[in-house]
């Protein structure tokens, strides 16, 4: 079945979907994205991916094409014109195209909205059961990593690091402390029961999923704690993990090469999972 993809107002083959080489989103990595995971054919947790959306084109007055409500309709109707059971519907928003290239923001420009999806079995991969390792990289992004920004050079290197090292996930440093990962945010279980992850602010994106699960922890009584922790402290840890759209509750065994515990998932990591499925699939729109 051919893909179809959303260019600004239009429904188009994926090989057929372009955009201008005078758009800002590719001259200035001037756009902001948003990724939602599906699962059985819905979008998870959809209102927070937009809530954000909403703030990060805030942040960088950046008008947004469509009202929020159209631009879940236009989500759901590629998941539909796909046929997509499980993966992801990416979204991005740029300042639009120009006559030229200008650093200032343009006048009298109509943002781009382009979408499209892709297949991904997030609750079977194969990493959910095994976990996966990590490796610890220099933080060397912008300061105002709050805002979901499509400028993402210094995550793709991250990545491609984690990829050559056969890891599955790069964790930023900076000042000694864990800030997140290359595209997700990062826990761990300290040997007191504690759930640790990084508080909000500049310096770390408010990931959705991180969001979710540190609400269904607490909702359960579970002890969570917001604040910086170093390698170290994950290493000496009871577990550690990741969350992301795109993973859900991922397992960290190594770090650098050095296990967490036993390397293996533990069991704290393994039921907030199954927690955070099962809100998945009860809040699915």
């Amino acid at each position: 079945m051919e893909q179809i993809a959303y260019v600004n107002g239009s429904f188009v083959p994926l090989a057929d979907a372009k955009v201008s080489i005078l758009d800002r989103g590719f001259l200035f990595a001037d756009g902001i994205y948003e990724v939602a995971a599906v699962l059985d054919g819905k979008l998870i947790d959809n209102a927070s991916h937009l809530a954000r959306l909403e703030r990060s084109v805030g942040e960088i007055s950046l008008a947004l094409p469509e009202s929020l409500p159209r631009i879940q309709e236009i989500q759901q109707e590629l998941v539909r014109r796909n046929s997509l059971v499980n993966g992801m519907v990416y979204l991005e928003v740029t300042r639009g195209a120009d006559t030229g290239r200008d650093f200032a923001f343009p006048t009298g420009v109509k943002p781009t909205l382009v979408m499209f999806t892709s297949v991904k079995d997030i609750v079977n991969a194969p990493s959910a059961r095994t976990g996966i390792g990590v490796i610890t990289v220099p933080d060397l992004r912008w300061a105002r990593r709050d805002i979901k920004s499509v400028a993402l050079l210094a995550q793709v290197l991250a990545k491609q690091a984690a990829a050559a090292a056969g890891a599955g996930e790069a964790w930023m440093i900076e000042d000694g402390k864990v800030t997140e990962g290359g595209s997700s945010s990062c826990f761990i279980l300290t040997q007191d029961d504690v759930i640790v992850t990084r508080q909000n602010g500049s310096a770390i994106l408010p990931g959705c999923t991180r969001k979710a699960v540190v609400a269904l922890a607490e909702e359960r009584q579970l002890r969570v704690e917001e604040r910086a922790f170093s390698v170290e402290e994950a290493l000496a840890a009871k577990e550690a993990f990741i969350t992301s759209a795109t993973v859900f509750v991922q397992a960290v065994v190594s770090i650098d090469g050095k296990p967490v515990a036993d390397g293996k998932p533990g069991p704290m990591t393994s039921r907030l999972r199954e927690i955070y499925v099962d809100f998945a699939r009860a809040t699915a729109v």
